[in-house]
C-alpha cells in the first residue's frame, strides 16, 4: 500500500532547486539516482493497463525504476534474493556481528568510497576467518554473509558491516563439524584488535601508493606525517566489534535478512510530514535507553536530500558479499559437506514444475485475476478506459 508520503515526493518538489543550487557538485551517478526515484512508477517510465477477467475492473500500473537506492523498488529484489539464499541455511544457530569504522576513518572513506568500502569488507571478513580458524578459538572454516550499510538512523555517514555467521564450521582437516558455544562465537576484543591492525596497515599502504584522495578539511592528510597524526588516537582506542545475541533458528535469520539486505538510507514508512519548513521523520537515537530511542527529527529539504545522496554507492559496487564456506563456485560442495558432517538431509528438491507467482496484485473489487490488456511506452500516457468488452467477455465499466 502506498504511504501518504514518499522520498520521491521530496525529490520531485525540492529536487530541481537542489540540482540548480549544487550544479557541478553532484556526480552523474547521484543525478541518475535522483531522476530514477522521481520518475519511479510514473508515466515517465511507461507501464501497462490491467483488467480483471471476472468483473472487468481496470487499472493503470506504471513501471518501477529498479534503482537499488529507491525505497519503493527493494521489496521484490529482497524476496528474490532471499529465495536463493534459503537453501544455504544450515540447521545450526546463527550469530550477528557488526564491524564499524571509527569516525576519523569514516571521514576518509567519505571521499574514497569504493576503495575503503572494499577494504572494510576485506578486512572484516579476513578478521573473522582468521580468528575462527585459530585452534585457540574455534579452529574451523566458517561461512559469512556480509552486508554493507553506510548510514546511521538519522542518515549521517556511518559505514559498517553486518555479518550473519553460522555457529560453527568445518574443521580445517575437513573431517568434522565444530560447533561454537550456544551463546558465544568468537571473542570480540580479539576480533577488534585484529580488525584495527589489518585495516590501518592496509590504509597506509593505499596512502603510500597514492590511491587516496583528500579534500576540504582533510586535504592536509595527503602528507603521510599528517595522516599518522590523524590516525594516532585511532590506534589507541578500542575498535568495537558488536556481537548481538544469536538468532533463534534459521527462520529468524531469514526474517532479519529480509529487513536488512536491501535497505536504503531511509524508508518511506519513517517519513511523517513534508512542508515548506522541511522533512520530518522518525529515527532511533542509540545513545538513549531502549524505551526512549524512537525520536523525531526535522531537516530542511536540501539537507534531507544531501544526506540521502551521501549513501549512493559507487557504480557496480556489491553491497552483499559471501565468504568462507559461502564464497565462490565451491559454495554448493562446501554446504553439502557441512550437511554430511551435521548428519542432516539436503533440502528437498521439488522436481514438479513450479508456477511462477502472479506478478499482478488481485482485483481490488472482486479479488479476481488481472491480465494486461495494453502497454504504453515512456512518457506516453495510456488511452482512456477500454470501450471494448473485457477479457472475460463482460462489458467494460
Amino acid at each position: 500500500m502506498r504511504t501518504s508520503l514518499e522520498v520521491a515526493d521530496v525529490f520531485r518538489a525540492a529536487g530541481p532547486a537542489y540540482r540548480a543550487a549544487h550544479a557541478g557538485h553532484l556526480s552523474l551517478h547521484q543525478l541518475k539516482v535522483m531522476s530514477a526515484i522521481e520518475h519511479c512508477r510514473t508515466a515517465a517510465l511507461g507501464g501497462h493497463v490491467e483488467a480483471c477477467t471476472d468483473c472487468g475492473h481496470w487499472r493503470i500500473a506504471y513501471n518501477s525504476c529498479r534503482n537499488r537506492h529507491c525505497p519503493k523498488c527493494q521489496g521484490a529484489a529482497a524476496r528474490t534474493w532471499l529465495a536463493a539464499r534459503e537453501a544455504d541455511l544450515l540447521p545450526v544457530g546463527y550469530f550477528h556481528l557488526v564491524f564499524t569504522l571509527p569516525a576519523e576513518i569514516a571521514a576518509i572513506a567519505f571521499h574514497n568510497k569504493a576503495l575503503l568500502y572494499n577494504l572494510l569488507f576485506k578486512t572484516a571478513s579476513q578478521t573473522m576467518l582468521t580468528i575462527a580458524a585459530d585452534p585457540k578459538h574455534l579452529g574451523a572454516r566458517i561461512g559469512i554473509t556480509a552486508v554493507l550499510h553506510t548510514w546511521g538512523s538519522a542518515m549521517t555517514h556511518h559505514p559498517h558491516i553486518h555479518m550473519i555467521v553460522p555457529g560453527g564450521g568445518i574443521a580445517l582437516d575437513g573431517d568434522r563439524w565444530i560447533s561454537s558455544r550456544p551463546a558465544f562465537l568468537l571473542p570480540v576484543r580479539v576480533l577488534g584488535a585484529l580488525f584495527r591492525r589489518l585495516f590501518l596497515t592496509r590504509l597506509l599502504a593505499l596512502h603510500d601508493a597514492g590511491k587516496l584522495a583528500f579534500f576540504g578539511k582533510l586535504a592536509e592528510l595527503a602528507d603521510r606525517r599528517a595522516l599518522l597524526r590523524h590516525l594516532s588516537p585511532v590506534r589507541k582506542k578500542r575498535w568495537v566489534v558488536y556481537a548481538k545475541p544469536p538468532f533463534a533458528g534459521p527462520e529468524a535469520v531469514l526474517a532479519y535478512l529480509s529487513r536488512y539486505t536491501h535497505r536504503v538510507a531511509i524508508s518511506n514508512s519513517r517519513l511523517i510530514s513534508f512542508d515548506e519548513d522541511g522533512v520530518t521523520f522518525r529515527y532511533k537515537d542509540y545513545r538513549r535507553s531502549a524505551p526512549d530511542r524512537q525520536q523525531i527529527m526535522a531537516l530542511g529539504a536540501d539537507e534531507f536530500i544531501r544526506r540521502f545522496l551521501l549513501h549512493c554507492l559507487p557504480r557496480g559496487f556489491h553491497r552483499i558479499r559471501h565468504y568462507g564456506l559461502l564464497a565462490g563456485s565451491t559454495r554448493k560442495a562446501r554446504l553439502e559437506r557441512a550437511r554430511q558432517l551435521l548428519a542432516v538431509a539436503p533440502p528437498a528438491v521439488d522436481e514438479a514444475p513450479v508456477e511462477p507467482p502472479d506478478p499482478h496484485p488481485p482485483c481490488p473489487c472482486c479479488g479476481g485475476h488481472m491480465v494486461i490488456i495494453e502497454t504504453f511506452q515512456r512518457c506516453h500516457p495510456p488511452r482512456g478506459p477500454p470501450s471494448a468488452a473485457a477479457p472475460s467477455g463482460q462489458p467494460a465499466p
